[in-house]
């Protein structure tokens, strides 16, 4: 079998025309991983968020356009406070020591989901990053933090109650 006929190269991964443009990835049970090895779960998401250091870079080399990273839905709130204060400081920290690398590789960082519950200055963070690294072109990185069903179609309906004024023709 010649090497256009196998689905698999030589080094195991599939050849790059066969590669999706857009992956996404459920960032689950890193709270798990971390008890099986008898360690706090925020040092498991904290293993999860040094892993995706690999991915992205990954991405950009293997030319995959969009990553779509479901870091923190909405639901998690409902977690521990020491654990959702732990996982927005997880949150400031990459922020702080990530986005000039990913900025100088090319990568263009979106958010997802609603901004309203954070403090002012990880909003403000979260948006610098977004508009420094809004002209990169070589991944985009849609990172959803504070998104979900319920929150997604709450908020429109919330909004669409508002008055509104009508201009006439």
């Amino acid at each position: 079998m010649s090497n256009t006929d196998n689905p698999v190269n030589g080094d195991g991964y599939p050849p790059l025309e066969q590669l999706p443009q857009h992956v996404g990835m459920i960032m689950d049970g890193n709270g798990r991983w971390a008890r099986r090895r008898g360690l706090p779960r925020l040092a498991g998401h904290r293993a999860g968020v040094e892993n995706l250091r690999h991915v992205l870079r990954a991405s950009v080399e293997f030319g995959v356009k969009i990553v779509t990273l479901y870091a923190f839905s909405s639901e998690n709130w409902r977690r521990p406070v020491e654990e959702v204060r732990g996982l927005l400081n997880i949150l400031r920290d990459a922020l702080g020591k990530e986005v000039g690398e990913l900025h100088k590789n090319g990568v263009q960082l979106r958010h997802i989901g609603d901004l309203s519950p954070l403090s002012d200055d990880l909003k403000e963070q979260i948006r610098a990053a977004v508009e420094l690294t809004r002209n990169n072109d070589r991944l985009i990185a849609n990172i959803a933090f504070n998104y979900g069903g319920r929150q997604e179609t709450s908020l429109p309906c919330a909004a669409s109650s508002k008055p509104r004024l009508r201009l006439k023709r």
